[in-house]
């Protein structure tokens, strides 16, 4: 039997016929390089995650201890998930990929449905977060090793430095939450002051594992609208390690489970963005891209049953 190219075999799709979508995969593999014409350490990561999901896709239908409950019921009941495979981008275009990742994800938000943006680098979030300008207000839980308040880094102020400082701007974007920060590299201080002087609450890694989930929780108004931006190095590199900048420490596969859990009992999850997967630093199993397609397909279903 072939195995199905989209996301845990769900049906495919198009962008301009979502009617009845409820969640959408959607996968962009950069959105603006330092580099002009420098591919995306990350650009194979749609496809591979896509891949990997096929490792657990045929027993979606038993029950799913991370979830609490069943995905999918029966082989011909998908509940309105479909994958529309990736938007088209190009590492000499830029202004480009920006303008079409936009356009994309508005068509998602438009079909009244959640986009799961699988990366990527992480400037796709930046553009991602760039449609929901009329499906605000939106707190961004933000999982990474770093904070991404850098500003103009190389001539580029939509890089993969950028992204939460970039977020911070969309008048859309009323709260932020960033957690799994430890390490080396996290930028000068000044990001952190400008960080928390907007709003944002930090939340190390330490604290995390000294609080648990209600360090974070604690932060997220009930009912209130949550986009998920996962850059994969938050995740304890011992757990997955196929990423551009691995830190030691961070939050382990089931810290990750919690937080989205706790998020969609409290709150709506109105979206995701899993970036900063780097396929050529997977091991032969894909064992890095199965914990991320498994957060990605979890996230999936908490969303599901929101409604």
């Amino acid at each position: 039997m072939a195995i199905s190219k989209t996301f845990i075999g769900l049906p495919e799709a198009d962008l301009d016929a979502l009617d009845g979508a409820r969640v959408v995969v959607l996968g962009a593999s950069e959105a603006s390089p330092y580099v002009a014409g420098e591919r995306s350490h990350s650009a194979d990561g749609p496809a591979e995650l896509r891949k990997a999901s096929a490792q657990f896709a045929g027993s979606l239908r038993q029950y799913d201890f991370d979830l609490h409950a069943t995905l999918f019921e029966s082989e011909d009941d998908w509940r309105g998930a479909v994958d529309v495979g990736d938007v088209p981008t190009n590492a000499w275009d830029s202004v480009g990929n920006r303008e079409r990742i936009t356009a994309a994800v508005r068509k998602v938000l438009a079909a009244g449905a959640v986009p799961i943006m699988l990366g990527g680098d992480d400037s796709v979030p930046i553009p991602t977060l760039a449609a929901f300008e009329d499906h605000g207000p939106l707190t961004i839980l933000h999982i990474d090793a770093h904070v991404d308040w850098a500003d103009v880094i190389r001539g580029n102020a939509y890089g993969y430095g950028s992204p939460m400082r970039r977020a911070s701007e969309y008048p859309w974007v009323k709260s932020m939450v960033q957690v799994g920060i430890r390490g080396l590299g996290s930028g000068e201080s000044w990001q952190h002051a400008d960080a928390r002087h907007w709003g944002s609450r930090l939340v190390s890694s330490y604290e995390l594992h000294d609080r648990g989930p209600e360090a974070v929780l604690s932060h997220i108004e009930p009912g209130s609208r949550v986009f998920i931006s996962l850059d994969c190095d938050g995740i304890d590199p011992a757990v997955l390690p196929a990423v551009n900048m691995p830190t030691p420490g961070g939050l382990t596969y089931e810290d990750m489970i919690r937080l989205l859990r706790g998020v969609a009992a409290k709150a709506k999850i109105a979206g995701l963005a899993l970036v900063e997967y780097v396929p050529s630093r997977d091991d032969r199993y894909q064992l890095s891209a199965l914990v991320a397609s498994r957060i990605a397909a979890v996230t999936l279903g908490l969303a599901l049953g929101d409604d």
